[in-house]
């Protein structure tokens, strides 16, 4: 997650100079401290961010400087970057920035981009405007304030007279850059808050997007990648001979991550690949199974962990309480599956390299490609090619150090790809987590005590095992619970595992939202209160919670008023079909509120139906509408998978599962209908790729819960689930 950035807009834009006629603008902001990922240290980046440029017909082209995924980043970006400007959106061309300090951060995670990018773009776009308009003023003789622009022209009302961007551009070019452009008055948008067509979709209609896995060059060989099954395992011998009499095979080498079969197609390298014989170290991992590690979880849960919030005395208020209640939530390592796998495409040439990969992180991926060419970054040309789903698995880079690797040792490009097996069972997982919660209510039924006990297979611990803050990554919607309890504590425990960890798409809100949001539900039901009742009561009279260690805090009141949309219009409280029950959730995530309303059934054999989701999002000023409610729709789809039909499983150290008959996805007939209502707000743009993911799994558990009385705390659901006594 990211701290909101407060930057001044002074000492923020600077002059690049222009390229022949055309003007050309840099962005860059002095002192910015980021924090927009856990992967990264925080003030560590000072850099240009981005640039725009006008060409002498007029045309605008935007580079955008976050990585597009499927999310929209280059429509929203631009249409910031447009709407400031007054460009004519149909002249604006957007184009993927290549890794390059000059843009500044380019790391796409944390539902960061749009909240973190708003104001240095909308800037950047009046600066733009400004140095049009002095340029025009200049041209007439006249005043700059009687001049106004539209639609890319600068026009003066009292004369008639207009002038084109792109005939103002070489005098605009050498207008000083204004250090505080003043920005529009949000009720003068004319692109920001419109649902316009997203500018990348025409080129994934025909085919001529260009994704990792399409990249062709002259003489590229390929590679397949034989990596040891058991976690922290390596390569003890092996045998090529048979490999290498395969048909295209070229050479086998062996790499950091295992022994390399190149070949001249992706299908000969793979089946070169399964004549490769190799003998592994597997190491002390192989004796880590999903059962052992639960069994560990379950031993730390049940003794004093790390306390990360200790409000009042919740031990005595527990012991006095008139009913209590106590419980066990379970979630699994949960692998990205992304539709494109892993691929990367590079080509070593002895002082230089230059690399083609789908990349979220360019600041992660860049030290890994230095490294695996034996080259300083300075030495890297990285281009970032669309990517065909991230969910924070590009984060890590290691298959385009990979393909560095291969590269190098062939003399020759090479484009790695992997198998849907080489993707599920060499991930870096979201982590497996155990909750055990306790709960007091008084003789009224209100809750007077919360203790969350949570153990996980912790991110930060897998990077850095020495690191003093295990929790770091563990703790966001645990410890800033927002309900108003007298007395809470909340404790944490890492547990030690093998298998790698990273972010995935909401990271620990994925796993603590299903845990909070399900148990206030066992609550409501112990006490006897509708689940929203007692919610709203609890966020009553609205708080600002601070988020331990961030320079943000949480309101209660707008987390209420999502509730209270999705809710009305979901028609809570008004009778259901028979069979069909609601359930509800809501949570704080990445700056944004979103609340769920599920309606959910459960056949007699105990298969459950989805058939319609509410989804109530807060996310400040929506810029794109239309991608807000995409991205909520997939939200539901991907944390519909995650609670209904997948995770991992840990056999011997090796993940057991190799592809989509072991671990399932949403289908198209298993699709809810989906209903997005955005909050209208004046409020900075916050986070909206992750917020709707966490709510999925606990709404639709606590409607399960409404239809049958029987809580399920293990994910994702299984057959027997539902035969179980609640």
């Amino acid at each position: 997650m990211s701290a909101i950035l407060n930057v001044s807009r002074r000492g923020f834009l600077r002059i690049v100079p222009a390229a022949g006629a055309g003007l050309v603008l840099g962005l860059r902001w002095l002192d910015l401290v980021e924090a927009s990922g856990p992967q990264r240290s925080r003030g560590s980046r000072l850099a240009p961010n981005a640039f725009l440029q006008i060409d002498p017909r007029g045309d605008v082209t935007i580079w955008a400087s976050k990585s597009e995924m499927g999310q929209g980043v280059r429509t929203s970006l631009a249409m910031i970057v447009a709407d400031e400007l007054d460009a004519d959106w149909p002249r604006v061309r957007v184009e993927q920035a290549w890794a390059d300090p000059k843009f500044g951060d380019q790391d796409t995670g944390g539902s960061s981009s749009v909240r973190t990018k708003y104001g240095p773009m909308r800037q950047a776009g009046a600066a733009a405007r400004a140095m049009l308009i002095a340029a025009a003023a200049q041209t007439w003789s006249v005043d700059r304030s009687t001049c106004r622009t539209q639609k890319g022209a600068v026009l003066h009302p009292p004369t008639r007279r207009r002038l084109a961007y792109g005939d103002l551009v070489e005098k605009a070019a050498s207008q000083p850059v204004p250090q505080d452009a003043p920005l529009k008055d949000p009720k003068d948008f004319s692109l920001i808050g419109r649902s316009l067509p997203r500018t990348d979709t025409p080129m994934k209609v025909d085919g001529s997007a260009t994704y990792g896995i399409d990249v062709r060059m002259t003489g590229l060989l390929y590679a397949a990648v034989s990596r040891c099954p058991v976690f922290g395992g390596k390569v003890a011998r092996f045998d090529a001979e048979a490999a290498k009499g395969s048909p295209g095979v070229r050479a086998v080498v062996p790499i950091s991550t295992g022994v390399a079969v190149v070949a001249d197609s992706t299908w000969n390298a793979l089946k070169g690949r399964d004549l490769l014989k190799v003998e592994w170290d597997e190491g002390p991992g192989a004796a880590e199974s999903s059962e052992t590690l639960r069994a560990e979880c379950d031993d730390l849960s049940q003794k004093p962990g790390k306390t990360l919030r200790n409000d009042g005395d919740a031990s005595t208020a527990l012991e006095k309480a008139a009913k209590r209640l106590e419980a066990v939530y379970e979630l699994p390592f949960q692998a990205h599956a992304t539709m494109e796998p892993q691929n990367a495409t590079a080509h070593w040439r002895k002082d230089r390299v230059e690399v083609w990969a789908p990349v979220q992180t360019p600041s992660m991926a860049l030290p890994d490609i230095a490294k695996a060419a034996g080259l300083p970054q300075e030495a890297i040309t990285l281009h970032i090619t669309f990517l065909g789903g991230g969910f924070g698995r590009r984060i890590n880079a290691d298959y385009a150090a990979e393909a560095v690797e291969i590269s190098k040792a062939v003399s020759a490009p090479v484009k790695t790809v992997w198998t849907r097996a080489d993707d599920l069972q060499h991930d870096f997982y979201r982590p497996a987590s155990f909750h055990r919660l306790k709960g007091g209510l008084d003789e009224k039924g209100r809750i007077v005590a919360w203790q969350h006990r949570y153990v996980s297979t912790s991110i930060q611990a897998f990077y850095d095992p020495a690191t003093s803050h295990p929790e770091s990554d563990e703790i966001g919607g645990a410890a800033d619970l927002p309900y108003a309890i007298p007395n809470v504590r909340v404790e944490y425990s890492p547990a030690k595992s093998v298998v790698p960890r990273g972010w995935w798409r909401s990271v620990e809100s994925s796993f603590n939202a299903f845990v909070v949001e399900s148990f206030v539900d066992e609550l409501a039901a112990a006490a006897h209160r509708d689940p929203l009742a007692l919610r709203r009561d609890l966020l009553a009279g609205g708080r600002r919670i601070p988020y331990e260690g961030q320079t943000f805090v949480q309101d209660t009141a707008r987390l209420l008023g999502v509730l209270n949309l999705a809710a009305a219009k979901a028609g809570w409280g008004r009778p259901l079909p028979k069979g069909r029950a609601r359930g509800i959730a809501g949570h704080f995530s990445f700056l944004s509120y979103c609340a769920q309303v599920a309606e959910v059934s459960v056949g007699k054999e105990g298969g459950v139906r989805v058939h319609r989701v509410v989804c109530a999002i807060d996310c400040g000023r929506a810029v794109n509408p239309g991608i807000i409610a995409a991205q909520m729709e997939s939200a539901v789809v991907f944390g519909l998978t995650a609670a209904l039909k997948s995770g991992i499983t840990i056999e011997k150290g090796r993940v057991k599962e190799a592809n989509f008959d072991e671990y399932e996805m949403l289908r198209i007939d298993e699709m809810p209908v989906v209903e997005v209502h955005v909050v209208p707000s004046t409020e900075p743009p916050t986070g909206v790729g992750e917020p709707g993911v966490p709510v999925v799994a606990p709404a639709v558990f606590n409607a399960i819960f409404a239809a049958t009385g029987k809580r399920i705390r293990r994910l994702p659901l299984r057959p027997q689930d539902l035969a179980q006594t609640a």
